[in-house]
């Protein structure tokens, strides 16, 4: 239930190094990935591989905040040197260092998170927009085949920034509310009119901008399970056809878990938060709205395509401070630091990374098993089963169809056909999906 960082958690270096596509060659002169899809489909990352096929997906952060929410552990500063126009210039300078990666293959989707994206001025929007256009094929976004999104403020869409995104090929938004009740908006320390939440989505979907989604969280401290099924009320009345809905995490070194540790408040109570729980699948769901992820939830067809991306351990490029990439099977985190990131730029343009991990064929099993068993579409068996006897020979495939039929056997997991979470599995999925991985893990 937990909110998820659609970013797999690296373990490798933490000291700045070399960025990992600036080692393979800057986007030439390695081989094409052997088991790469049909149409330059990322096959290469599911299992590992070195070979790199095209990237199809990018992610862009934008660090600037006006405020920094208590509850949020992404990077994010409130910047009081007006840098984002040196921002914007650093940030194109990497896009086309990392343009060479998507093979000349339009790219499927594009996200654009912080921070807060829409705090950014219009005409730095313009410029960015522009240069995405000229580095990148957007054919496929811009026939509606693909998916470009940005997340919004409700306090920061104009007219004026809708219409900008919106000839820049952006069809889709997601907005942050959190809650439409003000005394829990002041808990998170969230600043924004619950009521401009809807004029934001008027706003955008005025300019053109039809997908919206919000996210909403539940759990928050003294909030009950009427306050959660008034804010689902209130997001059902504005005719979304996405929404998101994460439990509170407390997360390590944010103003929130300081707060907590400092008994300001005390946790929401786990009853009260599997109350909160079941209702979000019950209304959501009876208002058409299918959870698809654990914590997410559409009309069919309505999915964010990007965020599938990640749970299926897709490829995809990643530009800005502390942004995180996984292409062919190399995983790395920008720099978070503005600074560091304005000031560090490879001959290519690429900043320096940390946490750099290089291809690894048991830990891309992993992290499949992890992210996928999150998913309402489940994990192929035949295929999980084949990746772990070529992971770790015909044990390895033993112990995680034991792991299987014991999951299946205390009514967590379905097993006739893709394994997916029961019911009750996925009030336990972070129970599940160790389970599985451990099973890759054991010798």
């Amino acid at each position: 239930m937990k909110k998820q960082n659609t970013t797999i958690p690296i373990l490798g270096q933490r000291q700045s190094s070399a960025h990992p596509l600036s080692r393979a060659g800057g986007g030439t002169g390695v081989r094409a990935n052997d088991g790469a899809g049909e149409g330059g489909e990322p096959g290469g990352v599911g299992d590992g591989a070195v070979g790199l096929s095209a990237s199809r997906s990018l992610y862009i952060h934008v660090p600037f905040c006006f405020h920094k929410c208590h509850y949020c552990d992404f990077y994010s500063i409130v910047d009081a040197r007006d840098r984002q126009g040196e921002f914007v210039e650093r940030l194109i300078r990497e896009l086309r260092g990392l343009s060479g990666w998507a093979r000349g293959e339009p790219l499927r989707t594009i996200f654009v998170g912080g921070g807060t994206p829409s705090l950014l001025r219009p005409d730095l929007w313009r410029r960015l927009l522009g240069a995405l256009g000229e580095l990148f094929d957007l054919g496929e976004i811009r026939s509606g085949r693909g998916e470009f999104t940005v997340e919004c403020n409700p306090e920061t869409v104009t007219a004026e920034l809708a219409g900008v995104l919106r000839e820049g090929g952006v069809d889709r938004a997601s907005v942050g509310a959190q809650s439409f009740d003000p005394r829990h908006l002041k808990t998170l320390e969230r600043w924004h009119d619950p009521e401009n939440v809807g004029r934001s989505l008027d706003v955008l979907r005025g300019a053109g901008i039809a997908r919206t989604s919000i996210d909403l969280i539940f759990g928050i401290p003294g909030q009950t399970a009427a306050d959660w099924r008034e804010d689902l009320s209130r997001a059902l009345s504005l005719g979304l056809s996405h929404l998101s809905c994460y439990n509170l995490t407390y997360e390590p070194n944010t103003a929130m878990t300081k707060r907590l540790s400092l008994g300001h408040f005390e946790a929401a109570e786990e009853d009260v938060e599997l109350e909160m729980f079941a209702d979000t699948a019950r209304m959501l769901g009876g208002a058409g709205l299918a959870r698809y992820e654990i914590s997410n939830f559409a009309v069919r067809g309505q999915e964010s395509r990007h965020n599938l991306a990640y749970w299926r351990q897709e490829q995809w490029l990643a530009a800005g401070p502390s942004a995180s990439g996984h292409v062919g099977g190399w995983r790395w985190k920008n720099v978070a630091r503005l600074d560091d990131y304005l000031n560090g730029e490879d001959g290519a343009g690429l900043p320096p990374a940390v946490d750099v991990e290089g291809p690894d064929v048991a830990r891309a099993l992993r992290e499949r098993l992890m992210t996928g068993v999150r998913l309402a579409e489940g994990l192929d068996a035949a295929e999980m089963l084949g990746r772990a006897r070529a992971v770790g020979g015909s044990q390895a495939e033993d112990r995680l169809a034991v792991a299987v039929e014991k999951l299946r056997r205390e009514g967590l997991l379905e097993a006739e056909g893709p394994w997916r979470l029961t019911e009750a599995g996925v009030l336990l999925a972070n129970r599940a999906a160790t389970a599985l991985m451990d099973a890759i893990d054991e010798g």
